[in-house]
This record gives C-alpha cells, sequence and structure tokens, in this order.
C-alpha cells in the first residue's frame, strides 16, 4: 500500500504537474526584470490548429491562440 507521504506535493495539492509547472513558470515570469521580461512573455502564447471531423474526414482547420492576454 502506498503511503501519501511518498506523493509529491503538487499532487497531495489537488494538482497535474502540468498546472504545477505553469504556476511556477509564471511566478518566475513575474520575477523577472525588462528586457527580459517581455521577451519570455511573448515566448509564452500558444498557436494550435483545430479540425472537426464528419464521416471520419477533417474539415477545414482554424487556427486559435491561447494566450493570457486574450
Amino acid at each position: 500500500m502506498a503511503s501519501n507521504a511518498a506523493a509529491p506535493f503538487w499532487r497531495s495539492a489537488g494538482m497535474t504537474y502540468i498546472t504545477y509547472s505553469n504556476l511556477c513558470a509564471n511566478l518566475v515570469r513575474n520575477c523577472l526584470k525588462e528586457p527580459y521580461k517581455s521577451e519570455a512573455l511573448t515566448r509564452e502564447k500558444v498557436h494550435y490548429s483545430v479540425s472537426k471531423w464528419v464521416d471520419g474526414k477533417p474539415q477545414k482547420p482554424t487556427i486559435r491562440s491561447d494566450s493570457p492576454e486574450e
């Protein structure tokens, strides 16, 4: 039987590793001074495409952006 003492603290806090990693990255970015802060914030933006599937065939993809400002 596994003990909770061996579990990572982020798991004990009810977070996933991705959530914990994003939280830490945001804290580090906010601690940076200019011009490094603005450079890090521009790298934070994520762009991805989404395609709906109809009858087993992909439809025209749409490009989406997932950034904190939007």
